[in-house]
């Protein structure tokens, strides 16, 4: 099949944390991709971590929003009429254990001020986010704030277990702490935003899927979104490349994902380019 042949490349990559947004890296592959002649449907992923609010909501409608939290106005998303509130915890915390000695206070203080919304869900994405207290502090600073009425579905981006479920790893153990302590619901980040946001139709409808992030590594395989729409692919029969900043997968677990290539680039100017070779493999 060749470019002319009708069919799109879906043009799928996450965001390149702390460097590039996943539009800008989806409209820096669709510039190389379309000078190669190909159609391309656009479609930035995210699996809970920074991100996730700017790729949903386009797709699911509703309005952008902010919160008070401490000293400053957080940004969230309402959408259902206000009766669901989209919250991003990389929004008060950091990926390194900084911030009020590695506290997860400001989480708890996020989820209690979205409350205030008047919204009956919580979706919260808890990627991208590594405080040292496992959730202790969210779950202390909920506490104090009387509770939380909503009911909350944590968007993991790693499967690793704690505090007793899986997936309870993401965002430092915050997830497993309010599955914990709130009864809060732990799905895949990346197969929720992916399913909103309709993948699995148009990855069948595509001639080749294009993932990408930041780094490829073990991570990749444990829930982030390149991994689980690589894999969907290939269950799906659909070729699948890939445009990174680094890798360090090795060959095994590139063969688990059945990637047709794997390119390296870091900047705009570059996945740019990445995108008019893979004009070519595709």
């Amino acid at each position: 099949m060749s470019a002319s042949s009708g069919a799109p490349l879906l043009v799928a990559p996450a965001p390149f944390v702390g460097t590039l947004r996943a539009p800008q890296v989806a409209a820096a592959l669709g510039r190389g991709l379309e000078a190669g002649g190909w159609q391309v449907d656009l479609c930035p992923l995210a699996d809970g971590g920074r991100g996730t609010i700017e790729v949903m909501l386009p797709a699911l409608g509703g309005d952008a929003a902010a919160v008070r939290v401490g000293e400053r106005d957080v940004g969230i998303a309402l959408i259902e009429d206000g009766g669901t509130a989209i919250v991003e915890l990389a929004a008060v915390l950091g990926d390194d254990g900084s911030g009020e000695a590695g506290s997860s206070a400001a989480a708890g203080e996020l989820l209690l001020a979205a409350a205030e919304t008047g919204a009956e869900v919580l979706l919260v994405g808890a990627g991208d986010v590594a405080p040292r207290d496992g959730g202790e502090g969210a779950v202390e600073a909920i506490a104090s704030g009387g509770g939380l009425r909503p009911r909350l579905v944590v968007l993991c981006d790693v499967r690793t277990p704690a505090h007793g479920v899986n997936w309870g790893a993401s965002g430092g153990g915050v997830a497993g702490a309010l599955a914990e302590a709130c009864d809060a619901r732990l799905e895949s980040g990346a197969s929720f935003v992916l399913d909103q946001l309709d993948g699995d139709a148009r990855m069948r409808a595509a001639h080749a899927v294009i993932v990408g992030e930041g780094r490829l590594d073990l991570q990749t395989l444990a829930g982030k979104a390149p991994g689980e729409l690589a894999t969907r692919a290939r269950q799906s029969g659909v070729p699948c490349f890939a445009v990174v900043g680094s890798r360090t997968l090795d060959a095994f677990g590139g063969r688990i994902l059945d990637l047709q290539a794997v390119l390296e680039a870091g900047d705009l100017d570059a996945i740019e380019a990445a995108g008019r070779e893979l004009a070519r493999l595709a």
